[in-house]
């Protein structure tokens, strides 16, 4: 139960990001002058509705997005009334037009930046200096957490019946313990404990270690392992010894900020969402053959994309296992990739109407220069072929990543 109350809270974020979307096209449309007929939440048919002005606001049956009416945004648009010709969207400045047609994507980074800005000062954002990398790690301090077994072979997995115990556990070294020498030789990072025990033959071997500030020596029986060369996780595995204990970081994973230290850090922590999310979105059409393979029976991949479905599977498991902070991460990178995907230059996309005004734009300073006659406002129906595509397209991409969370979902706790 609890875990389906969690989808219905973060699908129900999703819809509230998409109205406020709509809405941020309807108030600066109505702010420019322009005519708003129509404000519904969902699509299908009409649950409740009632006017205020020249504008219907209302509920659909279907609760899976909104929209938002705006006369004449095209000049093909055949719904101008009389008397309403100058107020026709497509008529206005293109400086307004791009207002209204970015407001949508503005709001989603608005949520997004808000909810980042809250997180900020409540729980802390991901700290910038936390290593992120192998290297990075292998600088840490020797610090070390206990794993519960050794995998003898190859593979991450968790631990099974019959994998040998941790060889540090069974030598009672504790969780938080600093490394400082194996065998004799120094230790300072968890770089150069890892060499120096793969480089010492299985079997009995001396560790010291500080605990709460005291050296200590404690003898282990280094278990023997398979493992790939250190920086080279796919090469050849050789035989090599374990002490059965992970990294524990010295550096703290989040940072709290203050009120007003929460505004750089969330712009820098943004700018770093938006290269991911650009990267992230690159990698899509590399990413369909993986999907495919999620559906028919293959392992998912976790770097595969997933759609409003898999996030609110996310969101409840987020909650399930009371990790709201995974949860509102979730609606953040959400929302900032919904912005960033609706400003792609395609029609029928918002980026792909402001790629058109501002094309017109040039091509018409372009002509006065030239002494030419202005062309005009660029023929929609003549891009209706290509409309079709992006959406067919984006439909067909849509339908894989959706019965992919279904049928194959990506997960972060064990359930």
């Amino acid at each position: 139960m609890v875990y389906l109350l969690g989808v219905v809270l973060f699908a129900l974020a999703i819809l509230i990001s998409v109205s406020l979307h709509e809405a941020g096209h309807m108030l600066t449309a109505k702010a420019f002058g322009m005519k708003v007929t129509r404000y519904f939440v969902g699509f299908g048919p009409t649950l409740w509705s009632f006017k205020r002005g020249e504008t219907e606001y209302g509920v659909k049956g279907i609760p899976l997005g909104g929209f938002c009416k705006i006369v004449g945004m095209t000049p093909q648009d055949d719904d101008v009334e009389p008397g309403d010709e100058k107020r026709a969207m497509w008529r206005y400045p293109v400086w307004k037009r791009t207002i209204v047609m970015s407001a949508g994507s503005i709001t989603h980074f608005a949520l997004a930046l808000v909810t980042l800005w809250i997180i900020a000062v409540s729980a802390g954002l991901p700290n910038p200096n936390f290593p992120n990398t192998e290297d990075g790690f292998k600088a840490e301090p020797a610090v070390i957490a206990l794993a519960p077994c050794v995998v003898v072979e190859n593979a991450a997995r968790a631990c099974q019946a019959g994998d040998p115990a941790s060889p540090a556990g069974k030598a009672q070294l504790q969780d938080g313990d600093r490394i400082t020498a194996v065998n004799g030789k120094p230790v300072s990072t968890w770089g150069d404990m890892l060499d120096v025990v793969r480089a010492t033959p299985p079997g009995a071997a001396t560790v010291d270690y500080v605990r709460d500030g005291k050296p200590a020596t404690a003898t282990v029986d280094l278990a023997a392992v398979q493992r790939p060369p250190l920086g080279d996780p796919k090469g050849a595995t050789s035989a090599v010894s374990a002490l059965g204990v992970a990294l524990q970081p010295t550096t703290p994973t989040r940072v709290q900020y203050g009120p007003a230290a929460a505004f750089g850090a969330t712009a820098d922590f943004t700018g770093n969402m938006a290269v991911q999310t650009l990267h992230a979105m690159q990698r899509i059409p590399q990413k369909v053959p993986a999907l495919w393979t999620a559906v028919t029976g293959g392992e998912r991949d976790v770097d595969t994309p997933i759609s409003v479905v898999g996030a609110s599977r996310l969101g409840g498991e987020a909650v399930e296992n009371n990790a709201w902070l995974v949860f509102f991460m979730l609606f953040v990178s959400l929302n900032f990739f919904i912005g960033v995907f609706n400003l792609l230059p395609l029609l029928p996309l918002d980026g792909g109407h402001i790629a058109i005004a501002w094309f017109e734009r040039a091509r018409s300073w372009l002509y006065a220069r030239i002494g030419r006659a202005d062309p005009g406002r660029v023929d929609y129906l003549k891009l209706m072929p290509i409309t079709y595509a992006v959406i067919l397209i984006g439909g067909a991409f849509t339908l894989l990543t959706v019965t992919a969370d279904v049928v194959n979902p990506i997960t972060l706790f064990s359930r």
